[in-house]
């Protein structure tokens, strides 16, 4: 099946799902078509196994031509990101920039290594021979959040400002950087990706290079476009200079081996900031802004479809079951000691509100980003059980804290945060 015909039915069973759950379920439309489409692969599934009729295996054929890790981290990644920060205001995110710079460092690193001194002993304690090592990779993949699906919901229960910037802002730089902390220890575990010794000074060379270099690429093509924005008044013109901006920043970074992830961030708030405000008319501006919302709903929408289907080609036993169920409360245990102890750093120099920790430690969702990475491991013992287990905590984090969030923030009656 060609990609024209795949993208076809992918665009075609989204739309479906998403007027199901608009017209009968009435969820967030990113959580509701991803709980249709698990119900939907669970569904073939139990047709199968009783015998009515075989849907999954062309199913999963059809599922197993698509690349979802390719899918994600070069096609879909992004446009959301872009999307996500032409938003954000870099007023307020400069307000909260020591927070947002510590969550998306220290509280990832510190997240990575809590998740693999954790999930070792419960894989140790199951009869699994995974190693410390490969166990700092699932850290690494599962610690960046994906607060995409649950910001509507922020949104509508009155979130305060700062509380909002200090998730969104976490979300898009710690993906960036979750991600490169994930390509270091994958090359330490890979033996150094050509059998060379992995030294401290290659690992910061790498991270500096990767982290870095991207921030440096995304505002340098972003100035380069802000520039053709300014020169021009055509709304056609400037929408296809940010879609241009975006495909070509993350190609590029991709070549030069930078974070494409963090190089689009940096693009997208300096066109969504000074672009809009100093180089587009107030028509470019709507239809700016209508345009990448459009995009980012039909890929989101799309991305969370793919993640319920994904059940249909993952390998799950009971074992594996029982290793995701055990390692949801080790996650959601290290996402509270990694913001505890960055929060608790920053207390000293500012003011938070006593919720702060328990809003960022359930409002941490994970999502596709997460599974992407996984679904990136080689091939090896220990990767079908790595895989199993992060689709248990995504699934988890998007269904119940992402329905759940509101009622937390509610609970918790946050105000100056």
């Amino acid at each position: 099946m060609g990609t024209i015909e795949l993208a076809t039915i992918l665009i075609s069973v989204t739309a479906v799902f998403g007027f199901i759950n608009q017209r009968f379920v009435g969820l967030p439309a990113t959580i509701g078509v991803m709980l249709i489409g698990l119900l939907t692969s669970l569904a073939l599934i139990l047709v199968s196994a009783l015998g009515i009729a075989d849907l999954v295996q062309p199913a999963s054929e059809m599922l197993a031509q698509i690349d979802f890790n390719l899918t994600v981290m070069h096609g879909l990644l992004g446009f959301l990101l872009f999307a996500g920060a032409l938003h954000v205001d870099l007023g307020d995110l400069a307000e909260q920039k020591v927070p947002v710079a510590v969550l998306a460092s220290v509280g990832i690193l510190l997240s990575t290594v809590f998740v693999a001194g954790m999930v070792w002993c419960v894989f140790k304690g199951l009869g699994f021979d995974v190693s410390f090592l490969y166990c700092l990779v699932f850290g690494a993949l599962i610690s960046p959040t994906d607060p995409i699906a649950v910001l509507g919901i922020l949104k509508s229960v009155g979130v305060p400002k700062s509380l909002e910037t200090k998730i969104t802002g976490e979300s898009l730089f710690n993906d960036g950087i979750g991600v490169v902390v994930f390509l270091v220890l994958l090359d330490i575990a890979a033996g150094g990706g050509h059998g060379e010794e992995v030294s401290a000074a290659g690992i910061a060379a790498l991270f500096a290079q990767e982290a870095f270099g991207g921030a440096g690429l995304g505002g340098v093509l972003g100035l380069a476009a802000y520039r053709m924005l300014k020169s021009v008044d055509n709304y056609q013109v400037e929408v296809l200079i940010t879609l241009a901006l975006v495909m070509g920043t993350y190609t590029l970074a991709s070549h030069l081996h930078l974070s494409g992830p963090i190089a689009i961030v940096v693009a997208g708030l300096l066109i969504g900031n000074h672009g809009r405000a100093l180089a587009m008319s107030e028509r470019t501006r709507a239809h700016l802004d209508d345009f990448w919302e459009l995009i980012d709903e039909i890929l989101n929408a799309v991305l969370f479809v793919l993640i319920g289907l994904e059940l249909l080609v993952l390998t799950f036993t009971p074992q594996y079951v029982l290793a995701g169920i055990l390692v949801i409360p080790v996650v959601l245990m290290a996402r509270l000691l990694s913001v505890s102890i960055s929060v608790g750093l920053l207390r000293r120099f500012r003011i938070f509100s006593p919720h702060v920790v328990r809003i960022l430690t359930w409002g941490g969702l994970r999502g596709g980003i997460s599974v992407a990475l996984a679904l990136a491991l080689p091939r090896g013992p220990e990767r079908e059980l790595l895989v199993a287990v992060t689709y248990a905590v995504v699934m988890f984090s998007i269904l119940v804290q992402g329905l759940s969030i509101g009622a937390v923030i509610r609970r918790s009656s946050a105000t100056a945060v």
